[in-house]
């Protein structure tokens, strides 16, 4: 079962944050850079994309995902 209180979470929930804001800043500065904007816009979705899909996977949630991508129906 994940844990739902102490330092895992906070971490996961750090790391997602660096990627998320990160993503957002990469996406805004692009159109600022006279050079490659399109590979820093593309940069920044695929780090705002990796940070839902890291929250997604994680087990345990309000929901009571106990096993993600499993198949199975949520209790």
């Amino acid at each position: 079962m994940a844990p739902t209180t102490g330092d895992p979470v906070i971490l996961s929930f750090l790391f997602f944050m660096i990627l998320f804001i990160g993503g957002i800043w990469t996406m805004g500065i692009s159109f600022g850079l006279p050079d490659f904007q399109a590979l820093a816009f593309c940069g920044g979705l695929l780090l705002v994309t990796l940070a839902m899909a890291f929250m997604l996977r994680q087990g345990g949630s309000a929901t009571r995902r106990a096993n993600n991508w499993s198949g199975n129906a949520t209790e």
